[in-house]
């Protein structure tokens, strides 16, 4: 199988030259397109989860040889959740070379951040199945590189902390809602609203839901650190 010029020019950016064209192929193809004669990327996402995981891994014992369990665990999580994978994959410009099905194509596949961070895991397990695990590893180290090293000390998101100060002080984990819609369909922006029991909110826009909680416990947490 031959390789587009577009995916030649991917290979280029991502750094690693598939011997096994086929493997790069399946793993920019969204289940939207995929067919029996034509896999999607799915099974590779999953193999690449585990990939970067144990990657990840090593590199923060590496990085702090004296961190305990509690200590990597939310710098782990940073690092490879969804939100992690598909800033790495706007970097490489995976979103360019997706194949995606008609109905991901006008909804903004290309932008998603859950599609992307999946097909950025399909890729890490194409790299390892055309090459071995050394090549996979130093593929994530070279894209993850910066974030390894700049990944603070107590990496949790915001919606853990927000959930986290809210238990400390008696209360039920924090509420969240789509407060609100607007957009395109294929770029959609989301308000979501999160409320503890007490009565606070906040409220944030993003162009996708996760972001937007994110963003949204982000602002409530830090009103109410300002304020206690």
């Amino acid at each position: 199988m031959r390789l587009s010029a577009e995916l030649l020019a991917f290979q280029d950016r991502l750094g690693h030259r598939f011997k096994s064209s086929e493997l790069l192929t399946r793993a920019v193809t969204h289940a939207s397109i995929g067919t029996a004669t034509r896999p999607d990327n799915q099974r590779l996402e999953f193999l690449g989860d585990r990939v970067l995981g144990l990657v990840m891994a090593e590199a923060l014992l590496s990085a702090d040889t004296g961190a305990r369990e509690g200590q990597l665990a939310p710098r782990f999580n940073a690092l490879v959740r969804k939100e992690t994978c598909a800033d790495v994959a706007r970097e490489v410009g995976l979103g360019e070379v997706l194949r995606l099905g008609r109905s991901e194509m006008l909804t903004g596949g290309r932008r998603k951040e859950a599609l992307l961070g999946d097909a950025m895991e399909a890729v890490i397990a194409a790299v390892y199945q055309d090459a071995g695990f050394d090549a996979a590893k130093a593929l994530v180290l070279r894209l993850w590189g910066k974030r390894i090293a700049a990944v603070e000390p107590d990496a949790r998101d915001a919606k853990t902390s927000l959930q986290e100060w809210a238990q400390a002080r008696g209360m039920p984990p924090p509420l969240y809602e789509e407060a609100g819609r607007s957009g395109p369909d294929h770029a959609p922006q989301f308000t979501v609203r999160v409320k503890l029991a007490s009565g606070e909110a906040a409220q944030a826009t993003a162009g996708s839901k996760r972001v937007a909680e994110q963003a949204a416990a982000k602002a409530l947490l830090e009103r109410m650190e300002r304020e206690s």
